[in-house]
């Protein structure tokens, strides 16, 4: 959609004008005007931002379905304090909830799907409507759900499609029989694999940074790049939802799919087209250059308790009643990868993903190595190319510059090249309307090679995770494995954003 619009920068309005004009346009799109989104376990806020911009045909209903006994008035009331509506707005909003309903069931109950069958047949327009389902749902339920739906739930008239969200599967053996069950049930192009955080506009924007700029392509290897840094922090523990978490951990919440997803944007090579199928053949190339993960290359950490904190700052994991008692599963990972190629030969990638931390960030931070022959005695620091996906999406260039003055002070400063993203919800869109955006069986199949063995024997030798206090960095003991492989961190200098100024 985006590459048919103006190189003139658009205005909100104008933006979603366009692609409202490609949807209504849209023959494949049009197979029926009826539209059903059946929500299951997830949230109402994308379908509500899709609703309000007018990017979704008027025609289209909600359905969430879930074991819980619950109505669309507690469902409202529960999404309120995060929907951040303007005043404008509350009468769009009204008529979304006018067009959600609730079915409740048990995954497994074939009769709860056969009832869903028949609320759906009740809507307007129910019969011909398309439909897509959204699971938002942990994987060990995949398999009942979606045979249930293949079985009892498919729009007979139009377009089905089904999006599954990660982790998908535990390791590499449960991922394929996984991928297996659902191509025995759907065609490809009914399925649909995604990853929020790679919809964000600045991963994406990735791409553009790389191979669109003379500046930043001959220096893009190792003999300019010290190192990669790849972060996904959040500020907040698990707040009574241990119970999810604790079956699957940080690793596969966060590092295996998100960062590993990241890196391979970060390190493959220029793909023929901006297609998906030339993107993802390179970053295949990319991830089996990458050898499994071992122990003596991972920092594991669990959150505990800060006495002296606020509120959920004062419980660590254990705290959680949702969390079984003595559970060693990490809430924070630290791991470092290797690509083996001639590109990227003996540069670290390291991976740094965490719960209950200082700060809510996810940024791509490229290290460049220091600049030979110094002439102003160690008072250089190395550049760093950041590319911060959340919050306040940016990215900058750490470099030297004089400091103004009659001597030589060299201190640090930014190229800032902030890029405020203006799309919401644009993964959920693309489902409705264009070709799957899809982690693919032999992308994924490579990224749980990597991360499989690693998985297997913590989970069998049960290590203990190292504690660190609700809000810090982290376990000193990460910062120690970035530093012992070639990471510098000098904490001098902090971005700030340049519109608050």
């Amino acid at each position: 959609v985006l590459g048919k619009m103006s190189a003139i920068p658009l205005s909100r309005s104008e933006v979603f004008g366009e692609l409202r004009k490609e949807l209504h346009e849209d023959e494949e799109f049009r197979q029926s005007d009826a539209h059903i989104f059946i929500i299951m376990g997830a949230s109402v806020r994308d379908g509500m931002w899709l609703f309000r911009d007018g990017l979704l045909p008027e025609q289209t209903h909600f359905v969430g379905f879930a074991r819980s006994d619950l109505t669309v008035e507690a469902i409202k009331t529960a999404c309120m304090p995060y929907l951040k509506v303007a005043e404008s707005e509350v009468e769009r909003l009204s008529v979304f909830f006018s067009r959600n309903s609730y079915v409740s069931g048990k995954y497994a109950d074939e009769k709860a799907f056969a009832n869903l069958h028949t609320h759906l047949l009740s809507l307007p327009g129910g019969g011909d409507a398309n439909r897509l389902f959204y699971l938002a749902l942990p994987p060990s339920v995949y398999h009942d759900v979606t045979s249930n739906i293949k079985h009892y739930c498919m729009s007979a008239k139009g377009w089905n499609r089904v999006i599954v969200e990660k982790p998908f599967g535990r390791d590499l053996q449960s991922s394929e029989e996984l991928s297996t069950h659902l191509s025995s049930l759907f065609t490809e192009d009914q399925i649909y694999r995604i990853d929020h955080y790679l919809g964000k506009e600045m991963v994406q924007n990735l791409m553009v940074l790389r191979f669109g700029n003379r500046i930043f392509g001959p220096i893009w290897n190792r003999d300019s790049i010290a190192c990669v840094v790849l972060t996904f922090k959040e500020p907040f523990g698990t707040q009574g939802r241990g119970g999810y978490f604790d079956d699957f951990g940080i690793i596969r919440d966060v590092m295996q799919n998100h960062l590993l997803q990241m890196l391979s944007l970060v390190a493959m090579e220029k793909p023929a087209s901006t297609s998906s199928d030339d993107v993802r053949d390179e970053k295949v190339k990319v991830l089996k250059c990458i050898s499994p993960v071992t122990m003596s290359d991972v920092v594991l950490g669990q959150y505990v308790g800060d006495p002296e904190g606020q509120g959920d700052a004062k419980l660590g994991y254990l705290d959680d009643p949702t969390v079984p008692k003595g559970s060693t599963q990490a809430t924070f990972a630290t791991a470092v990868l290797y690509v083996h190629n001639e590109r990227w030969d003996g540069v670290p990638f390291i991976l740094r993903c965490g719960k209950a931390l200082n700060e809510r960030k996810a940024e791509v931070r490229l290290q460049f190595t220091d600049v030979p022959g110094d002439i102003f005695g160690a008072q250089c620091r190395r550049n760093e190319l950041v590319v911060r996906v959340q919050p306040n999406e940016a990215v900058y260039a750490k470099m030297m510059s004089k400091k103004p003055g009659v001597y030589f002070h060299p201190e640090e400063t930014e190229l800032d090249l902030t890029y405020k993203s203006r799309y919401k919800a644009a993964l959920l869109y693309n489902c409705v309307c264009y070709t799957p955006y899809s982690l693919f069986s032999d992308e994924l199949r490579e990224a749980w090679r990597i991360f499989t063995p690693l998985l297997h024997q913590i989970e069998t030798e049960k290590t203990p995770p190292i504690p660190y206090k609700y809000g810090s960095r982290g376990p000193v003991e990460a910062d120690e494995l970035s530093k012992r492989v070639g990471f510098r961190y000098e904490g001098t200098y902090k971005w700030v954003n340049p519109h608050k100024l």
